[in-house]
C-alpha cells in the first residue's frame, strides 16, 4: 500500500513542480527545465526531483542548479498549498543523467549506422 502512495505522491509532485516552474517561478535560469522524475522516500519526508535541460554547457547547468536551489522555498510553499499532505517533503533537485545517457547512445547508434 505504501509503495502505491509514494508513487502517487511522486507523480503529483512532478506534475505540480512542472506547473509551478512554468507559472510561478520568474527566474529565467529555470525557464527551460523539465522535471523528468521524482523519487519520494517511504515516509514522504524527502523528494528528489530529477530535471533535464537541453544545454550541456557546464555554465548553463550551474545556473539552472542555482536557480532551482534559489526557488526551492517558493516551490515547496506552493506544493504545500496544492498537495493534501500532512507535511510537505524536503526538496532536492538533481540533474537527470539518464537523459544525457540516452542522447549519447542515440549519437553512438547514428555513428554506427554511418559506417
Amino acid at each position: 500500500m505504501a509503495n502505491f502512495r509514494t508513487g502517487r505522491v511522486a507523480q503529483e509532485i512532478q506534475k505540480e513542480v512542472n506547473d509551478i516552474l512554468i507559472k510561478r517561478v520568474r527566474d529565467p535560469r529555470v525557464a527551460d527545465v523539465t522535471i523528468t522524475e521524482v523519487k519520494v522516500t517511504g515516509d514522504l519526508q524527502q523528494a528528489t526531483i530529477y530535471y533535464s535541460i537541453l544545454s550541456e554547457k557546464e555554465k548553463d547547468l550551474e545556473n539552472v542548479q542555482m536557480g532551482l536551489e534559489k526557488a526551492t522555498g517558493l516551490i515547496r510553499r506552493e506544493l504545500g498549498q496544492r498537495l493534501t499532505l500532512y507535511k510537505t517533503p524536503e526538496l532536492k533537485f538533481e540533474r537527470d543523467e539518464s537523459v544525457l545517457y540516452g542522447s549519447r547512445i542515440d549519437e553512438l547508434l547514428r555513428d554506427l549506422n554511418k559506417e
